[in-house]
């Protein structure tokens, strides 16, 4: 399973993805991790979860998807990169191994 954890605002954050899932990020209701924050769209990416990889897909969102600072289209993530949507940074863990 991957665990992303992070805060928005004085909110923590924790999402988890098991081996397998798929997850959408953001800021709609129908979203599967609803971040409501600024420059977050409303369906901001998309999150594919795989024994050795989570695989974050961005869906056209307007400000971006970023890993480590760079921004993507789409990337392969480890345990410790950082994944940003809007100004909302998440830490990539994997747990279960």
């Amino acid at each position: 399973m991957w665990i992303l954890t992070g805060r928005n605002g004085g909110r923590a954050l924790r999402f988890r993805v098991p081996d397998g899932a798929t997850r959408t990020v953001g800021r709609a209701r129908g979203a599967d991790f609803v971040i409501d924050a600024p420059l977050v769209s409303r369906v901001h990416c998309r999150l594919r979860a795989a024994p050795d990889a989570l695989e974050v897909e961005d869906l056209a969102s307007t400000n971006g998807t970023f890993v480590n600072d760079r921004r993507v289209q789409k990337q392969a993530l480890s345990a410790g990169d950082r994944l940003r949507v809007g100004r909302v940074e998440l830490q990539v863990e994997r747990s279960g191994r």
